[in-house]
């Protein structure tokens, strides 16, 4: 399945092979420590440096466990053979057991090629299968590794991938950045128009957050319909019961929705309306995670029949005195996350609200619908610009995903490539409002 105009060679011969430190009580316990990669931090040609561990290494070993720019990472165990170059980004970095550490042997290997070729190896095209050893984890051993046979093009046509594969990761980077951006800037308004509104008002503090003095706090309540969802499991007779699809709380993000994986739920025929999502219900998750907690989406009617599940409200506002984007919009503000916190049921890493909790938020009304849509606007262009990145970035990882299989089983030619489209102008700053 590989290029067969393409010699190979066991990856032992192009590369030597180190063996990181591994955590011992001792390790974890000593003076002088240094950071080191976990297999979590090596992605698929990306290093995650968000969280870097530290452990302590002796003198006499250290040396051996640091690593170099340019040095090829390839996991042991999770993934195996998932790989990403060490550029360098922290001056003294050393690597932990469950990594493979490979250094170039000779001269004319590009260690990037590699990681794309390990890449499509193991997620496309399934040729080192039986790779892994068979034990209670899969792991890549060192010997394994070492065996495994890797093409071997030359120095330049490997030069010529890598530059045509990292155009497209620069152009998914560079949409995933301007998203990241753009979401910092919506934080910013939305913590500026709930505090401030959009004229230039004194303000008032409440327990939540300042709000704009001539706003009225009303509960939830009084504003919408608070609707708890269908509980699972409940059991009918056969002649009462039907299968519809039903919302979970996996499928609910802040700002948008997964339909990728919705699944069915049995219920009485007589209960649908009840359950039923209408347009404009603002869906929001009952728990989660401390930061992801009352994560709120506007339901558009993206099925003609959808009910949700217990662990996910339907809010209905009274269009007449609250607009859905609007309540939507401050759930998931400074002021709304404020709330849930305070009134969540809380365990170690988790909080959950409950139905009469959620009716008591209270919400900090503009006078008139025409300010509540001018706040909405403010907001949907910014979800816009957003959704715009996401969805380029979702058609780059195609893109990269066909490109990887063709260049490597010889389906195209790098030679054939223009990928000059794909150079792109910088993200667009965040600005504080």
């Amino acid at each position: 399945m590989i290029n067969n105009a393409w010699p190979l060679r066991p990856l032992g011969e192009l590369f030597d092979i180190g063996a990181g430190k591994t955590m011992s009580a001792a390790a974890r316990e000593g003076s002088e420590k240094t950071p080191f990669l976990r297999t979590s931090n090596v992605l698929w040609d990306e290093i995650d440096l968000n969280t870097v561990d530290e452990m302590a290494i002796p003198a006499h070993e250290l040396q051996d466990k640091l690593l170099r720019p340019g040095d090829l990472l390839v996991c042991e165990g999770g993934e195996i053979g998932r790989a990403a170059i060490w550029s360098g980004q922290i001056e003294i970095m050393s690597f932990q057991n469950h990594l493979h550490r490979l250094r170039s042997l000779v001269d004319d290997v590009d260690p990037r090629f590699y990681v794309y070729f390990l890449q499509s190896a193991f997620t496309q095209l399934g040729i080192f299968e039986g790779a892994g050893n068979k034990t209670t984890i899969p792991n890549l051993s060192r010997n394994r590794l070492a065996a495994l046979d890797v093409p071997y093009p030359d120095l330049a046509e490997q030069n010529d991938i890598v530059r045509a594969l990292a155009c497209v990761r620069q152009a998914m980077t560079l949409h995933d950045r301007s998203a990241n951006l753009a979401q910092e800037l919506k934080r910013a308004a939305m913590q500026a128009l709930f505090a401030r509104g959009l004229r230039g008002q004194a303000q008032k503090e409440t327990e939540f957050g300042l709000v704009p003095e001539t706003w009225e706090d009303t509960p939830l309540d009084g504003c919408a319909t608070v609707q708890t969802g269908v509980a699972k499991g409940r059991k009918f007779s056969t002649a009462e019961m039907v299968d519809v699809p039903y919302l979970r709380v996996a499928n609910v993000q802040d700002g948008h929705l997964d339909l990728a994986k919705m699944k069915e739920i049995r219920i009485r025929k007589s209960e649908i309306e009840r359950y039923r999502l209408q347009p404009g219900d603002v869906v929001l998750t009952e728990g989660g995670d401390f930061d992801k907690l009352g994560r709120g989406f506007i339901w558009r009617g993206e099925l003609d029949l959808c009910v949700h599940q217990n662990h996910v409200f339907a809010v209905r506002p009274h269009r007449d005195r609250l607009l859905p984007e609007f309540f939507a919009y401050l759930a998931q503000s400074a002021y709304g996350k404020a709330y849930f916190l305070k009134v969540a049921h809380k365990t170690t890493n988790l909080a959950c609200i409950n139905s009469t909790k959620l009716k008591a938020f209270p919400v900090p009304v503009p006078p008139t619908l025409d300010e509540q849509g001018e706040i909405v606007a403010v907001l949907d262009a910014i979800d816009r610009k957003i959704d715009l990145h996401r969805r380029k970035r979702a058609v780059l990882d195609e893109l990269f995903k066909a490109l990887l299989h063709k260049l490597m089983t010889g389906k195209i030619s790098v030679a054939n490539l223009n990928l000059s489209a794909l150079v792109a102008s910088k993200p667009v700053a965040a600005v504080a409002a």
